[in-house]
């Protein structure tokens, strides 16, 4: 029988694609870091869907607004595109549970560690989570990533070396960037 789904490597933004910088939103502040540009070039060249997952609780704050986000995302989507990569679908999460301003404080089922935009890109582009991937800087990715139903991978990039203390390292990979997860999903994954 021929499987319709397809899997999805998820990426968590700021601090695994692009070099962390608190509350990023303005396009002259973004910068990749080496090599991860080309990773999500390899991702789609195996077949891989590829969604950025990402908390912007700066939006909650009042630091930026949803437009800004919009517009750091078509940047990086600009700058993906001079290697020949593409971003499948980008979500982000505006709330804060605690911090910020209506409507942005709340409780909510998109903040990760909670798993909603996972599952929001998965009904949307009917996505394998059994398949799928999630690579990320911070616990809060592994735990969306596994509430989903999916392989987490932790980088050591962004917050990632504090984070491995954070993690079970015998259960959730551990790679020095996104360049370094890339390979080992490609290798540990059947053919998308």
């Amino acid at each position: 029988m021929l499987q319709t789904k397809k899997p999805a490597v998820f990426l968590d933004r700021d601090g695994t694609i692009n070099v962390e910088r608190d509350y990023l939103y303005r396009p002259e502040d973004f910068c990749f870091i080496d090599g991860a540009d080309t990773a999500i070039r390899q991702l789609n060249d195996a077949g891989f869907l590829v969604v950025v997952v990402t908390n912007q609780s700066g939006v909650a704050r009042g630091y930026y607004r949803e437009e800004d986000v919009d517009v750091l995302h078509a940047y990086l989507s600009q700058r993906l595109a001079e290697v020949g990569g593409h971003v499948d679908a980008y979500y982000y999460c505006p709330h804060h549970p605690r911090s910020g301003q209506p409507p942005y404080v709340q409780e909510c089922d998109c903040r990760k560690g909670k798993p909603g935009m996972l599952l929001q890109a998965a009904r949307e582009f009917d996505i394998d989570l059994a398949r799928s991937w999630m690579v990320g800087d911070k616990k809060a990715d592994v735990d969306a990533g596994l509430a989903a139903g999916c392989r987490p991978v932790l980088v050591r990039t962004g917050h990632g070396e504090s984070e491995c203390r954070n993690i079970d390292a015998d259960q959730v990979p551990v790679c020095d960037d996104l360049s370094a997860a890339v390979a080992f999903i490609l290798v540990n994954s059947p053919d998308p």
